[in-house]
């Protein structure tokens, strides 16, 4: 069984993310899509809502798991049985950490990683640039899945009222 993971805070998930996930569930028998959890930042929606919307928007690809792991990647890939890490890289500049991130992970246990470009469409797209549109407003509904987009502007709404 090939096993490989696309790691991420996927705060929320966008289309660029679903790019990478869904041509590594063409390459892998089973990708886990591992939601890691930083301990420093505040994110949107909790863990637990990200990992739904990871579920609701890749149920169709068959083979994807949604999990969330607190501490190294490396140690999700050994307790899963996980060789590869699949990372997508949409310019010159995220190369330069995630080569350093990878020999790293290589050099500590020997997972290797496999950096995919992502699709031109989705080159400049991050979780923080549609949330900070989205915030102030604007239509973000293209870069995003459809009950993705329904949540965000529901939790802007929500904490735009609560202040």
């Amino acid at each position: 069984m090939r096993r490989a993971v696309c790691p991420g805070s996927f705060d929320p998930i966008t289309n660029g993310h679903l790019d990478i996930i869904e041509r590594a569930s063409k390459l892998y028998d089973e990708v886990y899509v591992a939601v890691l959890i930083n301990p420093n930042k505040r994110g949107l929606f909790s863990v637990e809502e990200r990992i739904e919307m990871i579920e609701e928007t890749c149920a169709a690809y068959g083979n994807v798991k949604a999990e969330s792991h607190q501490g190294l990647l490396v140690d999700f890939c050994l307790e899963r049985d996980i060789p590869a890490i699949v990372r997508g890289l949409r310019a010159v500049s995220d190369f330069d950490f995630e080569l350093q991130m990878a020999q790293m992970n290589r050099g500590l246990t020997g997972v290797d990683t496999l950096f995919m470009p992502t699709s031109p469409t989705y080159s400049f797209l991050s979780s923080t640039l549609v949330k900070e549109v989205a915030g102030y407003g604007r239509d973000v509904s293209h870069l995003i899945p459809p009950t993705v987009h329904r949540r965000l502007v529901d939790r802007i709404a929500e904490r735009a009222a609560a202040q």
